[in-house]
């Protein structure tokens, strides 16, 4: 079969590798030029936690150790208190277990090399997308090219030029949710040589209303993002104000940021959006259209499953083509069973935010997190927290939240029981 793919980025590229190793002859249109010859672009690039749902995709393609090789393993987050205070906090009770900070560009060159190293893959760049014909399987682009395809699977990320035709389609549903919220990059230089905070952690500065995170790069630097609401984002209209705010809210990396008022003027602002859509895909006739990764349900970043969720997709999708014989109508739509799990992963990151945002800093919640950390390892196998399930297993999503809910009644049974069994014990020794 010949297989089109929409968009060269990490799960179109992915994909590609999945498809031409089950024989498929494969062609990606990608709207901007190759990344390693023009570089990438600066100022939207949120580093990326790759964690086990991610490791597990690369490693059936062996890329798994391509990739760690380039990413830096961060086993647990370092809270940042307004008077400088830093309290780390291992992700697990088994410090074997990190997630692995990579910037994009990175991460998006090895794909585009393994997919372009593999037998009947073909990359177009400078393709964007202008029109798709769902009955005849006509492509447009903004060059003027033209091409047909049988097979046409949309991995163009959140703004997918794919879905914008699907949605136009009759029974085609689509919402999209914004947060009040903007992103901006900003990056803390080596310092002598040297990293200027511990590299073996998410840096985060909680507060309230508003955070920064830091994650390391193999160059010794930190890429860090605000999330700011965005009235706090503009208001900063100077460079003394900008000056201000930092030394006032982040007085630490205030002092490792040489270059802040730069990168806050010259970096844009990027938004943080939830997409839904449903179905993701629509065969007419001899023609499939589909979706896979951010161009079916794009995700907030705050729990670190955006690329790992598009990979994930690309192995499951690799699971329904064997489930029917490589038909992609039926495969693309056996696929949407997926959407239980994507939904669920989508709430957990909003959920994620107002954890990271307002409660990793308070002693409650740490307190809270050792005690799921002694449960994990006095119960191995039966107890295991959500962070743990979602990073660092592949279980699916939506089989995470009901193991959650099933051990919060255990744990909840078992506390009364032990609160009953002192009780007694107490009356017993009263009356001896």
């Amino acid at each position: 079969m010949e297989v089109t793919i929409v968009g060269a980025g990490l799960v179109g590229c992915l994909l590609a590798c999945f498809l031409a190793r089950r024989g498929h002859e494969v062609t990606l249109y990608e709207r901007r030029p190759d990344l390693r010859r023009a570089g990438a672009g600066g100022g939207r690039s949120i580093n990326l936690a790759i964690s086990e749902r991610g490791v597990d995709a690369l490693r059936r393609l062996g890329l798994d150790r391509e990739v760690l090789g380039a990413a830096i393993p961060m086993p647990g987050r370092m809270m940042h208190a307004l008077d400088g205070e830093l309290t780390f906090q291992p992700y697990s009770a088994d410090r074997g277990h990190a997630i692995n900070s990579i910037g994009r560009a990175e991460l998006n060159r090895i794909l585009l090399d393994a997919a372009t190293a593999m037998p009947g893959v073909k990359v177009l760049f400078e393709h964007r997308l202008t029109g798709l014909d769902e009955r005849t399987g006509r492509l447009e682009f903004g060059s003027g090219a033209t091409a047909r395809a049988r097979v046409v699977i949309g991995a163009d990320g959140a703004h997918s030029a794919v879905r914008a035709r699907l949605q136009a389609l009759p029974g085609v549903g689509f919402t999209q949710e914004y947060l009040d919220y903007g992103y901006k990059e900003l990056t803390i230089p080596p310092r002598d040589g040297a990293y200027a905070m511990e590299p073996g952690a998410l840096h985060i500065w909680p507060r309230g209303r508003a955070m920064m995170i830091a994650l390391p790069n193999p160059d010794r630097s930190f890429t860090c993002t605000l999330f700011w609401p965005h009235d706090d984002l503009a208001a900063l209209d100077t460079p003394q104000r900008i000056r201000a705010r930092f030394a006032g809210e982040y007085p630490d990396a205030f002092e490792l940021m040489p270059g802040l008022v730069e990168h806050y003027q010259a970096n844009p602002v990027g938004h943080l959006v939830t997409m839904r859509c449903s179905p993701w895909h629509v065969t007419t006739g001899e023609v499939t259209a589909g979706l896979i990764g951010d161009a079916a349900h794009a995700i907030v970043p705050f729990y670190g499953q955006g690329a790992n969720c598009g990979f994930e997709d690309c192995v499951e999708l690799d699971r329904c083509l064997d489930e029917t014989g490589d038909d992609f109508a039926a495969a693309l739509e056996l696929f949407e069973r997926r959407k239980a799990d994507t939904d669920v992963i989508a709430r957990l990151a909003l959920d994620n935010f107002v954890e990271m945002r307002d409660k990793v800093g308070s002693r409650l919640f740490l307190a809270g997190k050792r005690l799921e950390h002694a449960l994990e390892r006095a119960l191995p196998g039966r107890y295991a927290s959500r962070y743990e399930l979602v990073s660092f297993s592949t279980t699916p999503y939506s089989e995470v939240e009901r193991r959650v809910t099933r051990q919060r009644r255990w744990a909840a049974a078992a506390g009364l029981a032990a609160a009953l069994l002192a009780a007694g014990l107490t009356r017993t020794a009263r009356r001896r």
